[in-house]
């Protein structure tokens, strides 16, 4: 129902009775028609009601014209009997909305158009027939029992991975615990993050495939880093790390390496210059890491100086789907002897509103700031948001995600006046 004749593309002049209204007052009914466009998305049988408000959508009406309703915490989606979305209602105030004005417009959700699409994008992108073979062997927590298709190209996945692998994953563990057998590697120079990282320091537990990631502005700190790896560890895990693999670069082939490797009994091995396919492990981890990161950060068209967190993020959902080779296990269970829960994930880069408990705010001041989604702390239970007002990259639990709606280019300015923040780098 409707009071405003302007929303029709098509209307008929009908009495038929009168409309109770809350404070007992009645509206008559004057007319019956179509709202939106035939030809896209439209809905029938909406009566107009002279001296009627606000505009009423009947959930039940559309649940007898064979529509499918789907209520979640910040958002409505109702979708034809084709399971295609021909609607999605904003949670405002209470109160779901939907934009009447969009409905004649061509609407594309190329990425959402279901569950299996929202979840292929909460974790980074990753294959369907990956996040199928976790939901169907129960090998994480928190996926619904869905049916994970990839029955649509995403354009974002093609925009940021390639179609030509360079190297062969190795199929077979050589290893029979964590830390018996440790890859390591550096990428860089990238761009300066907003940290002012430039390199990416991989680490991967050849046993469990588990991946660590440190971020660092001069290549000359992957000592520094890795020895604080190892006490870390090794005081987790209650045993020592027997052999660290790694090609011939000079940030590893050093003193400080050699005498830390010879002190603590760990044997150091290099392979053959100019071949990295036989440092496949850490090779393809880095190239999964690479196309990951590309491709969420393609999504949204984010800046490239949110490299470091986009690295981060990816590893982070790594470590929770990939699926080991052989021994059909996440690296996470792997590593922690427990299934990873992964119902929490958000999609990279969308917006999210943050409350403001810093500030002392005056009664009529904005209680959220705008922010950007950017990875999971380390630390405790909580995400890491870019605040747009603030600049800073901040922790918090207090936050309402908004997956569906997109930025546009021109919310992010290259010029963001960056220069001189010291913003932190995630944790590993």
């Amino acid at each position: 129902m409707t009071g405003d004749p302007s929303h029709f593309s098509m209307l008929t002049s009908k009495e038929e009775g009168y409309v109770t209204f809350g404070d007992n007052n009645k509206g008559k009914i004057i007319g019956k028609g179509t709202i939106g466009n035939k030809s896209s998305f439209s809905i029938d049988d909406v009566l107009l009601v002279d001296g009627l408000k606000h505009n009423l959508l009947s959930i039940s009406q559309l649940c007898d014209k064979g529509y499918v309703i789907r209520f979640e915490s910040n958002v409505c989606i109702i979708e034809k009997p084709n399971n295609n979305i021909s609607m999605i209602a904003l949670k405002q105030k209470n109160v779901y909305t939907i934009n009447i004005e969009e409905l004649s417009n061509e609407m594309c959700f190329s990425v959402l158009n279901d569950d299996a699409w929202l979840w292929h994008r909460r974790l980074g992108h990753t294959s369907m027939k990956l996040i199928s073979k976790i939901s169907s062997k129960e090998l994480v927590r928190g996926i619904p029992n869905i049916k994970f298709v990839k029955d649509k190209v995403c354009d974002v996945c093609q925009l940021g991975k390639q179609i030509k692998t360079s190297f062969k994953s190795k199929n077979q563990i050589s290893t029979s615990r964590p830390l018996q057998l440790i890859h390591i590697d550096l990428f860089g120079p990238i761009d300066t993050s907003l940290g002012g990282s430039k390199y990416a320091f991989v680490i991967v537990d050849d046993h469990s495939r588990y991946t660590w990631t440190y971020f660092l502005a001069y290549k000359s700190a992957c000592f520094k880093y890795f020895s604080k790896f190892c006490k870390l560890t090794q005081n987790e895990k209650g045993f020592m790390i027997s052999s660290i693999r790694n090609d011939h670069g000079g940030e590893f082939q050093n003193h400080d390496f050699q005498n830390f490797c010879e002190s603590n009994g760990y044997s150091h091995n290099f392979f053959t210059p100019r071949n990295p396919q036989q440092n496949g492990v850490v090779e393809r981890k880095n190239k999964n890491l690479q196309e990951m990161t590309r491709t969420m950060l393609n999504e949204h068209s984010l800046p490239k100086y949110f490299w470091a967190e986009a690295v981060n993020t990816a590893c982070y959902i790594m470590n929770r789907v990939l699926v080991g080779p052989s021994l059909s296990k996440t690296p996470y269970e792997l590593w922690n002897n427990k299934k990873p829960i992964v119902s929490y994930f958000k999609v990279f880069g969308c917006k999210c509103f943050i409350l403001n408990e810093k500030d002392a705010l005056g009664k009529f001041d904005t209680k959220s700031d705008e922010g950007i989604f950017l990875s999971y702390s380390s630390i405790s239970k909580a995400f890491r948001v870019f605040n747009k007002r603030t600049l800073v990259i901040e922790e918090s639990i207090h936050l309402v995600f908004n997956e569906i709606s997109e930025f546009k280019k021109k919310d992010f300015d290259d010029d963001f006046g960056f220069d001189g923040l010291n913003l932190n780098e995630p944790s590993p």
